[in-house]
């Protein structure tokens, strides 16, 4: 029952050893506790300052990032467009290159179907010229194949011959 009452004998020396181990652990024991407290404090701060800070900038890459991408999506619908209006001036150039092509053919079969048809109408009155020949030939042939006809008719050449 001691405990339950305690005597003065057993306050004092609880007294006094209790001031031994707080003294023991002032000397000793709190300033490196206390140091260590602080500078986990301070690690803490530290850590969520960092945390703060990156924060920041993991918005401003954020921000970046977005505008980066804007000026992406920007410059692309630019190339597109200038590559739709060289596309377009390709394809105007290559119609007209065409058209004068075309044009040109055209003008060459032109050409070559009247040489042929001259060349045609030549050679068809050649043709002709040469049946009306053989034609008259044959004519002169057989009026001539009489005698006296003949020489009538050479005396008559030579007649207009004199009067030329």
């Amino acid at each position: 029952m001691e405990l339950v009452n305690p005597g003065i004998g057993l306050i004092f020396w609880m007294t006094l050893s209790f001031g031994a181990v707080l003294f023991l652990l002032g000397k000793f024991a709190w300033k490196p506790i206390m140091k260590a407290l602080r500078e986990r404090e301070e690690s803490i701060d530290g850590a969520l300052h960092a945390a703060d800070k990156a924060r920041e900038e993991m918005e401003t890459l954020k921000f970046s990032n977005e505008q980066l991408l804007r000026e992406a999506k920007e410059e692309r619908d630019l190339l597109m467009r200038d590559a739709r209006k060289v596309r377009e001036t390709i394809l105007e150039e290559a119609k007209e290159k065409a058209r004068e092509e075309a044009n040109r053919i055209i003008e060459g079969a032109k050409a070559s179907i009247e040489y042929e048809k001259m060349a045609a109408m030549t050679d068809l009155k050649n043709q002709l010229a040469q049946l009306s020949i053989e034609i008259a030939e044959k004519i002169l042939k057989e009026e001539l194949a009489k005698g006296n006809k003949q020489e009538e008719f050479l005396k008559g050449l030579l007649d207009k011959v004199k009067f030329n």
